[in-house]
């Protein structure tokens, strides 16, 4: 039986469309590079699909020091919209520097302190130094390193390193929100950082 080579060259071509495609599926989705590094369009956790809200470089001086992103369930812009979501959320920082774990640990610290109200550090103490235990455990971290901090609706707020668990969990989600408040409240961290973790600048 022959096969007309127009009909052929069309099932070629039919093949190769699908080849491409699920090709461009298997791939992760980059959506950008900041500092330096890959981001995810998207991401997986809980089940759920977040979406990379916005990304930004945290300098100290003239330093980059990381690169941190924050991906949601979807896009928002306002801190109140965000602090009310619903489901998990992920904030997702690559080292672009080697620090100590006490310059980390003294770092989130200071950012709770200057986001958060004294009521809210108060009731927090509980959690926050659950938290701040968690820096003995890691005697460093390295450029490249990536740190994810995670918002879990059933168990509570989970740091991983490169992947593995560092710590418990640490339970409130108002704890995870003044979290967030170190970079995108209304003292934030770095005011340009803010905006581009919100979504504000191209």
């Amino acid at each position: 039986m022959q096969i007309s080579t127009s009909r052929l060259g069309r099932s070629l071509a039919a093949a190769c469309l699908c080849a491409g495609l699920c090709a461009a599926l298997a791939q992760p989705a980059l959506a950008v590079e900041v500092g330096g590094v890959k981001l995810d369009d998207t991401v997986q956790l809980a089940s759920r699909e977040l979406k990379l809200n916005g990304a930004g470089v945290r300098y100290k001086v003239i330093f980059k020091i990381y690169t941190i992103a924050l991906y949601l369930p979807e896009k928002k812009t306002q801190l109140a919209d965000i602090l009310a979501l619903p489901g998990p959320r992920r904030l997702e920082i690559v080292m672009l520097r080697d620090i100590s774990s006490d310059e980390l640990g003294q770092s989130f610290m200071q950012g709770l302190k200057r986001s958060s109200d004294q009521a809210d550090r108060t009731r927090l103490l509980s959690q926050t130094m659950q938290f701040g235990a968690m820096f003995a455990m890691v005697p460093g971290l390295k450029k490249g390193d990536i740190l994810t901090v995670d918002w879990l609706p059933e168990e509570g707020t989970l740091c991983k390193l490169n992947g593995k668990q560092v710590g418990d969990t640490v339970p409130d989600l108002a704890f995870y929100n003044a979290l967030l408040k170190i970079w995108i409240g209304i003292h934030p961290a770095d005011t340009l950082l803010r905006a581009h973790l919100l979504g504000d600048v191209a």
